[in-house]
């Protein structure tokens, strides 16, 4: 009778390993808000850079602090409103022409979201 040895067992494993297609790692974020968790890409980043200023990180590459928004209208509202965004970031408070410019950008959101609706 033949007894399996550890180098047959390995070669064995090595082999069946080589053949099984690798699953690509996806990084996970979490909403500052609602607290959904998605892919990296699929939420919306915020920066703090090292002046203080906020803005819109299209490229989720930009140097700085990063929160992530969903794209619900709410989640910007809420994070707006009650200081989720002044948190996560680390920031005393949001300036003037940031907040002007995230709300620019929660006004966008709203509009596809209710586009995309009526469509």
């Amino acid at each position: 009778m033949h007894q399996a040895t550890y180098g047959t067992l390995y070669s064995a494993f090595c082999i069946m390993a080589t053949k099984l297609p690798r699953q690509k790692h996806i990084p996970q974020r979490t909403c500052i808000v609602c607290r959904t968790t998605g892919a990296k890409r699929g939420l919306m980043r915020l920066v703090r850079d090292g002046e203080g200023r906020v803005s819109y990180d299209a490229t989720g590459k930009r140097a700085g602090r990063g929160a992530y928004l969903c794209h619900l209208p709410q989640c910007w509202e809420q994070a707006l409103k009650r200081g989720a965004l002044v948190r996560a970031l680390r920031i005393e408070g949001l300036q003037a022409e940031d907040t002007e410019a995230l709300r620019e950008i929660a006004q966008r959101i709203v509009v596809e979201a209710t586009g995309m609706a009526a469509s």
